[in-house]
């Protein structure tokens, strides 16, 4: 069970504190426990309130009226907004959120089937699974969620991006020009570099994607094996300042004859002291553009 403190829901359902008190004091929506010295903890029950209640207040529903609906209306208000033409993402983003937080594969399934249907694959990584994984990191940060949640749901996006891959015309030109993709060690977080797989395989480079916790010594090898023109990686946590020093140095002098792409917030914090061989990228369409 989660434990979230107002300010910790405000940021997960996008609802001001000083608003989500106005709807439990007034509306009776949620009913949060309180400590001793009168501090509000609020529950995962409440959390899927909140966001629920939150979907229909963003599409103009009033309070009062939203108060008043029982949660099976309530539920079939919600399915009723899912089913226009074009939903707001924020809506699919919000029913995401109560997915992973009840375990609910099918309604996760029928909720990014449904967005690729609607605005295809490349959009809906873009404005719906990114934005979604945005508000995971709110929720570890928060520890409200826990390991087989975030791998339950991580594994999910997987294997959709897994699948788009797999769909792709395989056939590469003799000219193609080689990919290598790879996590350095340490870093487990694949979803992105599968989708800036999917990306560069769509363009019709030959990739070879080595994935999670690459020792270099592997990387090198790789990239000499199969003569890689180009190389992708993205490095999101370093333990120390020299330890990426090092490693970007390494990286540098290893492979001063090939393109090096990389992305993470780590290389975007020191931009103007990264070696002039490599060049990073903040977005899926900047990645594009460099290739």
């Amino acid at each position: 069970m989660g434990h979230y403190s107002i300010k910790e829901l405000e940021a997960l359902t996008g609802i001001k504190a000083h608003t989500i008190r106005i709807w439990e004091k007034r509306h009776n929506l949620i009913q949060p426990e309180r400590s001793s010295t009168n501090i509000r903890t609020y529950s995962d029950s409440d959390l899927k309130q909140i966001l629920n209640v939150s979907i229909l207040y963003n599409q103009g529903y009033k309070i009062s009226k939203i108060a008043n609906l029982s949660q099976d209306q309530l539920l079939d208000k919600i399915s009723e907004l899912s089913d226009e033409s074009k939903p707001e993402n924020e809506i699919i983003i919000d029913q995401l959120t109560i997915s992973m937080v009840e375990m609910d594969e099918v309604k996760f399934e029928r909720l990014i089937s449904k967005s690729i249907l609607k605005i295809g694959f490349e959009e809906t990584v873009v404005e719906i699974i990114y934005p979604f994984l945005r508000k995971i990191g709110v929720l570890w940060l928060s520890n409200n969620i826990n390991p087989a949640q975030e791998h339950f749901i991580s594994n999910l996006i997987r294997q959709k991006i897994i699948v788009a891959i797999d769909g792709l015309n395989h056939n590469m030109q003799p000219t193609a020009k080689t990919v290598v993709l790879f996590l350095p060690e340490s870093e487990m977080h694949e979803i992105a570099l599968l989708f800036f797989h999917y990306l560069i395989k769509k363009k019709g480079y030959r990739t070879y994607y080595l994935g999670q916790n690459v020792p270099f010594p592997d990387l090198k090898k790789s990239v000499e094996m199969v003569n890689a023109d180009v190389i992708v990686g993205l490095i999101s946590y370093v333990s120390a300042e020299k330890e990426l020093t090092d490693f970007l140095a390494v990286m540098d002098e290893t492979f001063d004859n090939k393109q090096i792409l990389m992305t993470g917030k780590p290389l975007f914090d020191r931009k103007e002291a990264l070696p002039e061989s490599i060049s990073i990228f903040e977005t899926p369409a900047e990645l594009q553009s460099l290739l």
